[in-house]
């Protein structure tokens, strides 16, 4: 197969996948669409990155997400009105370049879900941001829809106590 055809296969394959998450993260379908093309042009420069060591949907997933917060930063910055500032205005020009806390929920539930055990993490994002039913996620996994259930409680459970005891900018521990 030419590399054209895998890249079309890939295409057309995710499609729908990648813009739920983009519509997910950006709630307005234009930018969703847009940001889900940016993403295939990144797949496209950067596919030799794929390494094989996780599964090709979770990489894409990590990639997907990072363009579109980088879209929101790069929005954030074009849509903020200039004005006039002020001595008392001061402090936040030391604010440059740190944490935009507009990101900070959405930078604190990846890190969180980076540190999910696979099945936790698996159950979480098919079934919350791909919006697959229990008996889909088990058929995909091989295992019940039982199992699917538990892992999904559990990984709602993990992330509610991560994301409730995470210091902004600090780093997670799964233990």
């Amino acid at each position: 197969m030419a590399d054209g055809e895998a890249f079309a296969l890939i295409y057309r394959s995710y499609f729908g996948f990648v813009h739920r998450v983009c519509l997910r993260m950006l709630r307005d379908p234009a930018e969703a669409e847009d940001a889900a093309q940016d993403v295939f042009v990144r797949v496209f420069l950067k596919i030799n990155t794929f390494r094989g060591e996780s599964a090709f949907s979770s990489w894409l997933y990590r990639l997907t997400t990072n363009v579109v917060l980088m879209r929101l930063r790069r929005n954030k910055h074009r849509w903020t009105p200039l004005v006039e500032g002020t001595e008392d205005d001061c402090d936040s020009i030391s604010e440059i370049g740190g944490p935009d806390p507009n990101l900070m929920g959405w930078i604190d539930l990846q890190a969180a879900l980076d540190v999910l055990p696979a099945g936790y993490k698996e159950a979480f994002i098919f079934h919350e941001v791909f919006g697959y039913e229990h008996k889909e996620i088990a058929a995909l996994f091989g295992y019940s829809v039982g199992n699917s259930k538990s892992q999904l409680y559990k990984a709602r459970r993990q992330l509610r106590r991560l994301l409730a005891g995470i210091p902004r900018g600090g780093h997670l521990d799964a233990s």
